[in-house]
């Protein structure tokens, strides 16, 4: 009998998702976000996205093993608890709940996903729910993941799970073993979280906006050191300025704050609009900093034993999307190969909370090559939703679509035209990998600033990304470091930034995905087309959607978003749209 797991998150209310395991091969994985139009999913269960992953595998209810969520009750006896309830002692209410009721969000989390299981037509006296730790589940995401063998560091780092922020571990044998962990308000995610909301931005959102800011800046102009201290093993954050609750909180506007109004009185007013403009770069570039230092110290106290043992480190947790300290990761004499989840964040502990559950019954996971997990759609769905569609788009169907769609969409390119590419399966996680895409050719002056503008209507200094051959890698990137999905940033080689400068930031680095044919062969077909003709492998890649959007899924919502832009080129699969 094959094992069927179906993990599902959505915990912590906000990124749902759905990710089925049979006999360890990830079949299919979706984000709820995706599916109803809602960047992030906030406060929703993943029902449509448990729905495609059952549909997909073409299975019923009745033929799932056990459910999966990233999320357990901790017990009264664990530290996390009385932790939390000492360090927020000036919220007396909260404080006393977590000793009381300090399970009540997992208790509703699950009331939730039996609810949501119902309307899948889950019977719910024969289904099993199997909790599995937040931060075990990031982590498990991560190495079971990894397809490493050796002994594996396992590190989590993200805002916070039930109440662990911190995750110190090792893999071996395929069983993940705890070292260590922290717990709420000592949690780096939090902190980045609470400036990234000073900076303007929303949390659990604009994180990689202050990460694209950071290169402007001058770290040294402020020094951020008084916001947190790594001493004695132990991670501290100064509860005077951040990752607050309750009285202590800065409000505006009847909305309240993850940092308190000291912050304000040190650093001046909450930045506003879309100008990256001094001082705020500077505090951008000063909060990465301490991010970057604060996680390698740790990282060397709990890990750095096994590292230079085996040179394995697997990451996972939103800290893990923070591709400059990824960067400074791999640059470790004793950091051998870095595996980052691609989804790092709380969509993937669906993924995580599935492959634990699929391991601890026997069954060892595949290594996760790719992320083509969603939908695909054929010709015949892509030209019913065209002749569906009020604005009676014009398209033409290309012959020959294995061979000619490379071939024109590349001439498209080299013309100086962005153009929307929607082929195969939905990629999983926040990264665009060549199946929603927007691309544009790299080498063509200003062409970043056109799909910022007019396009995605997104911030001027934000970055953009190359996806690049396999064969063009080690040249560009001056590294032959696994690059599959956009999870760490190299420098790039000088010769390079002058033959592509559309995809090289402010700090003379990128954002690389780098593709092998065998995962998505139209796509490193175009790079091959495009290669013939501007002499450079490599194509700027930005997800396709709008700004506040989530990526697109359907040919519908590409339609949508193709005729609210001013994008004049929409290709899926062999369907050619064009804009008279």
């Amino acid at each position: 009998m094959a094992l069927t797991i179906l993990g599902l998150s959505g915990a912590v209310s906000h990124d749902p998702s759905a990710a089925l395991y049979i006999d360890g091969k990830l079949v299919a994985a979706a984000e709820e976000e995706r599916f109803v139009r809602d960047k992030h999913a906030k406060g929703r269960m993943p029902y449509e996205a448990a729905k495609f992953c059952l549909e997909y595998a073409g299975i019923k209810p009745g033929a799932v093993d056990a459910v999966a969520i990233p999320f357990a009750p901790i017990s009264l006896s664990d530290k996390a608890r009385w932790h939390y309830a000492r360090r927020y002692w000036y919220a007396p209410d909260r404080s006393i709940d977590a000793i009381l009721t300090g399970n009540r969000r997992f208790y509703r989390y699950r009331r939730h996903i039996e609810w949501c299981l119902v309307q899948l037509g889950f019977d719910l006296d024969k289904t099993e729910i199997v909790p599995v730790e937040h931060h075990l589940a990031h982590a498990s995401s991560a190495y079971h993941c990894s397809g490493f063998q050796e002994k594996t560091a396992i590190l989590g780092i993200d805002g916070k799970g039930e109440y662990a922020t911190t995750f110190f571990g090792y893999g071996e044998n395929g069983r993940i073993h705890k070292l260590k962990e922290f717990y709420d308000p000592e949690s780096l995610g939090g902190l980045y979280g609470a400036i990234t909301e000073y900076l303007g931005f929303e949390m659990l959102d604009g994180e990689y906006k202050v990460m694209g800011m950071a290169p402007y800046g001058d770290p040294t102009r402020y020094d951020f050191s008084r916001l947190a201290k790594f001493e004695n093993g132990e991670l501290i954050v100064n509860t005077d300025y951040a990752n607050v609750i309750g009285l202590r909180r800065y409000k505006e506007k009847g909305k309240g704050y993850f940092f308190s109004p000291k912050l304000i009185d040190w650093l001046g007013p909450r930045r506003e609009g879309d100008i990256a403009d001094d001082p705020y770069i500077h505090y951008a570039a000063s909060m990465q900093k301490l991010f970057e230092d604060l996680s390698l110290q740790m990282m060397d106290y709990y890990l750095g034993d096994i590292l230079r043992e085996t040179g394995k480190l697997a990451f996972a947790g939103g800290g893990a999307l923070n591709v400059k300290l990824n960067q400074k990761i791999i640059a470790r004499p004793e950091v051998k190969e870095l595996f980052v989840q691609p989804a790092s964040g709380d969509s993937g502990t669906a993924i995580g909370a599935a492959s634990y559950v699929s391991v601890q019954r026997g069954t060892p996971v595949e290594k996760m090559a790719h992320v083509y997990l969603g939908p695909a759609y054929s010709n015949e769905d892509v030209i019913a939703a065209c002749a569906r569609h009020p604005a009676k788009p014009h398209w033409e169907k290309i012959d020959d679509g294995a061979t000619m769609v490379p071939q024109r969409i590349a001439q498209i390119l080299a013309d100086g035209n962005p153009v929307a590419w929607f082929q195969g399966r939905m990629e999983f996680g926040p990264r665009a990998l060549g199946g929603r895409s927007i691309l544009g050719c790299p080498s063509v002056p200003g062409v970043a600033d056109r799909i910022n503008a007019q396009i995605k209507f997104r911030e001027r200094w934000r970055p953009f990304c190359p996806s690049m051959l396999d064969t063009v890698g080690p040249q560009m990137l001056q590294s032959d470091h696994p690059a599959p999905f956009m999870t760490f940033t190299f420098e790039v080689a000088e010769e390079w930034k002058t033959r592509v400068p559309e995809v090289v930031h402010e700090d003379g680095t990128s954002r690389a995905h780098v593709l092998k044919r065998e995962f998505n062969p139209r796509y490193y077909d175009l790079m091959l087309e495009l290669e013939k003709l501007t002499g450079n492998g490599v194509v700027l890649n930005t997800s396709l959607n709008r700004r506040g959007e989530p990526v697109i899924c359907s040919p519908t919502d590409a339609l949508n978003m193709f005729f609210g832009s001013d994008l004049e080129y929409l290709v899926m699969e062999d369907v050619l749209v064009v804009k008279r």
